[in-house]
């Protein structure tokens, strides 16, 4: 019996001894990504054109011809049912609609003059009864009176409260120290002063990247809500996935770590220190 495109892959890989691990690392595909193109399984890809971008760069780098791949991958996803699709997942929302419309409103107009008939005899009630105990009124506006002084003294507080948080020290700038934390496990690519090296972060083993003039990481895109950063001892915000493009590269320099710790976090893709790699499929 053939092998299917999957066990060719991983056949591939192991016989060259390579893990997933670096296959990750060396194409920018989700190590999840490739053990479910082992498995033959493309339900959770992004589907479409990716898919085949994805089996092309993996085909290429375990040394399989990538014409080949792309035709056992197009016989795969010909030969299994619907829940594999060529085309990039989309949303349809279904409209509910109510054809009740022949329906009488009559309950609900007797309905809608009970409520209003309860309601006018209660306020006829109230009145009555103000005018017969005018000093319940008085209390009840020495009872409000206190109430917002005692509001008002509460924000007083907490404006003071913001105010000293606010006059808090920012960290040292003399250095560029980034912790970088994981829920799951990343592939990073990290320049630090000019010299690149390449790591799988995991979950267990934050990593901790060290640099006097400038620091730049880039990561897949679908780990952009995985990611925690803290910057000489400040945690700050991690860039969002981009729009475009299949990574998140950022860069810490000298000249905007102030800027960076001052805002709190890393600004979004296509600003100055951050910018988005656009590295999808080819």
């Amino acid at each position: 019996m053939s092998l299917t495109l999957g066990e060719k892959l991983r056949q591939a890989r192991e016989e060259r001894g390579i893990s997933i691990a670096e296959v990750a690392e060396q194409t920018r595909i989700s190590p999840h990504y490739l053990e479910f193109i082992e498995n033959d399984d493309y339900r959770t890809l992004p589907g479409g054109i990716f898919n085949k971008g994805f089996v092309k760069s993996y085909a290429k780098y375990v040394g399989i011809d990538e014409n080949e791949a792309l035709q056992d991958y197009s016989k795969l996803i010909s030969s299994q049912d619907s829940e594999i699709s060529e085309e990039p997942k989309t949303y349809r929302p279904e409209v509910l609609t109510d054809d009740r419309s022949s329906s009488s409103i009559l309950p609900t107009l007797i309905i809608a003059a009970i409520i209003l008939g309860l309601m006018t005899w209660g306020v006829l009630e109230l009145v009555k009864y103000v005018q017969n105990n005018p000093s319940a009124l008085t209390t009840a506006n020495t009872n409000t009176a206190a109430n917002s002084n005692s509001a008002n003294a509460n924000a007083a507080n907490s404006n003071s409260a913001t105010n000293a948080n606010t006059a808090a020290p920012m960290p040292s700038i003399n250095e560029i120290k980034l912790e970088f934390k994981t829920s799951e496990e990343v592939s990073v690519e990290a320049t630090v002063d000019g010299k690149k090296a390449s790591k799988v972060v995991k979950v267990e083993t934050p990593e901790t990247y060290t640099a006097t003039q400038s620091l730049k990481l880039r990561y897949y895109r679908g780990f952009a809500d995985k990611v925690q950063l803290t910057l000489n001892g400040k945690q700050i915000t991690a860039p969002p996935a981009p729009p475009k493009g299949n990574g998140i590269e950022f860069e810490i320099t000298k000249e905007n770590i102030a800027q960076i710790l001052q805002s709190g976090q890393l600004s979004a893709p296509g600003a100055p220190n951050a910018n988005t790699a656009n590295t999808a499929p080819r």
